[in-house]
């Protein structure tokens, strides 16, 4: 008798059982207090069920029996009740959910994550508020980067201006016969030369610049000493330096090797060079230093420009930024403010770091990239 009774109560607790999921699976869209409520009945009934399949069994009769239902059908009130509270909980906590990502502006900002959330919906803000972090700060850099390409259309439509017309000029008068001496027609030819020359730089620049914002820059990564990096960059600066009447002097060190593309970092630390003697006054000195510091090797430049602007230092690496002061672009035009840029981005995906700082008489950039491991 107690296994038929085990089986009928089993049998009537399975079939209920199919009917709540099958009654789940149609509520699936609707809210989580419905379900609650749902889970709470159908356990109800199935403890209903089964004691009635055992009073039954047992022929409990008169008093006996209708106390055993009495205290059974109690407990499934207060079961449903309390499923139906602790539903109405969790909809509460969801709604002031719900409305807290609804009061997000259009940028991620604002969004406060409601306090006494149960467990899981509070991880699930904790994940909105990463999320719309992220958000945030994408948001910043895109608006960065579009002030950044303003200023740099600004500056280069400026640029490219000028030398075009002088270079018109100069045609003009070499066509319209203004200038007429062997000496005049020499120096129009060769400042047409250098203008020409400008300009390639610039837009060979420009071009680099956009490889680097696309991440189609391909790097052929190698062994080298930094050493050689410092010699060939320092003889290339030798004769604008010369011209600028800037000292070059250099501390390269004992051997330290790194794997870096060659043409691709000697072209960040000939920028580097480049406006480091660019803003250093006449008689000034220009150091490239490089040491081992860990697991990472670093490269320094420093000149004698008379400091940067404390407002400016976070600026330096900025596209067409070259500041005010202490580095005013001297009458050689000094590019289009793209060299400090264009090395950042060479540095970065040698996975290294490009920094600046105020250091006695002018200022020092450091390059820290990963030493070669075998």
């Amino acid at each position: 008798m107690i296994w038929q009774t085990l089986a009928a109560a089993a049998g009537f607790a399975l079939l209920l059982a199919g009917a709540g999921v099958a009654v789940l699976r149609l509520l699936r869209g609707r809210s989580i207090g419905v379900m609650f409520a749902v889970v709470a009945v159908i356990t109800v009934v199935a403890t209903l069920g089964g004691v009635l399949a055992v009073t039954l069994r047992m022929l409990l009769q008169g008093d006996s029996r209708d106390v055993v239902l009495t205290v059974v059908a109690v407990g499934g009130i207060v079961g449903v009740g309390v499923a139906l509270v602790m539903a109405r909980r969790v909809v509460l906590a969801s709604r002031r959910l719900v409305g807290a990502v609804r009061e997000v502006s259009a940028d991620g900002g604002g969004f406060a994550p409601p306090e006494g959330l149960p467990a899981e919906l509070d991880t699930i803000a904790g994940a909105l508020d990463e999320a719309y972090a992220r958000l945030r700060a994408a948001r910043e850099r895109e608006r960065s980067l579009e002030s950044a390409r303003r200023e740099l259309v600004a500056w280069v439509s400026h640029d490219l201006r000028t030398p075009l017309a002088g270079i018109r000029a100069m045609a003009e008068a070499l066509e319209d016969g203004v200038a007429g001496d062997p000496e005049t027609i020499g120096r129009y030819h060769r400042q047409i030369g250098l203008e020409v020359d400008r300009l390639s730089a610039m837009v060979d620049d420009l071009f680099e610049l956009s490889r680097i914002h696309a991440g189609a820059l391909r790097l052929a990564p190698s062994r080298i000493d930094l050493r050689d990096l410092v010699a060939d960059a320092l003889a290339g600066a030798e004769p604008p330096a010369r011209v600028q009447g800037v000292r070059l002097s250099a501390d390269p060190g004992p051997p330290i090797a790194v794997r870096a593309d060659p043409n691709a970092l000697g072209r960040a630390l000939r920028n580097l060079v480049a406006n480091a003697i660019r803003h250093t006054p006449p008689g000034g000195e220009v150091r490239v230093s490089a040491a081992a510091r860990g697991e990472r090797a670093r490269l320094s430049v420093a000149d004698a420009c008379g400091g940067i602007p404390p407002g400016d230092l976070p600026r330096v690496f900025d596209i067409a930024f070259r500041g005010e002061t202490a580095r005013t672009p001297t009458p050689d035009g000094g590019g289009a403010g793209l060299g400090l840029a264009i090395a950042r981005g060479i540095v970065e995906a040698h996975d290294g770091v490009i920094t600046v700082a105020n250091d006695g008489p002018g200022c020092r950039f450091d390059i820290e990239i990963p030493l070669w491991t075998p």
